[in-house]
């Protein structure tokens, strides 16, 4: 059996490697950097707290991520949660930029993804940028494959259908975690 301290290394190693990551994946969903600090925040914990348990190093990204999904799940379904909005809106750009139209793309995708159900958001999220497979994201929302697929599906519908012609079809799914640094 590991020592506490050995347990306490091991944790703040992980956390620090995946904190950024798991933060990132928590403003896919939910669109808003404080509330996808308090998301992060909620999937640790949990993580800390069954830390010890853990006898397969290899599934704790795979328990963080379903750690964090079923968090932000839960969170929507608050009735304040569904009241308050965020209206803070991004400052223009200052100038003209090199990056300029990656980063219009980006803020409009941002606030189409935004738009689009919960459900739908974190399935789209699981299977896009987090590039789980079918099987893999059932098992994070912990429902049938055939719910994913039809969840998938409607998503992308609805991004299509709020982005129009703003990002062509095949930028449509953003960049995976892993692809960016």
């Amino acid at each position: 059996m590991r020592g506490d301290d050995e347990d306490r290394r091991e944790f703040s190693e992980y956390f620090a490697a995946r904190r950024d990551m798991v933060r990132r994946s928590a403003y896919l969903m939910c669109g808003d950097w404080h509330w996808a600090d308090d998301l992060a925040q909620a999937a640790f914990i949990r993580l800390a707290s069954a830390w010890h348990r853990v006898r397969d190093p290899q599934a704790l990204d795979a328990f963080l991520r379903t750690c964090l999904v079923r968090s932000y799940l839960a969170e929507t379904r608050r009735v304040w949660r569904r009241r308050e909005r965020t209206v803070a809106e991004p400052p223009e750009l200052a100038g003209p930029d090199d990056d300029a139209e990656r980063a219009t793309r980006r803020v409009v995708f941002a606030r189409a993804l935004r738009e689009v159900p919960p459900r739908q958001r974190v399935t789209l999220v699981c299977r896009y940028y987090h590039q789980l497979d079918v099987a893999e994201t059932a098992a994070v929302l912990g429902c049938s494959e055939g719910t994913v697929k039809s969840q998938t599906a409607r998503g992308l519908a609805t991004l299509r259908r709020l982005l129009g012609d703003a990002v062509p079809p095949e930028r449509l799914v953003p960049v995976p975690a892993e692809g960016r640094r």
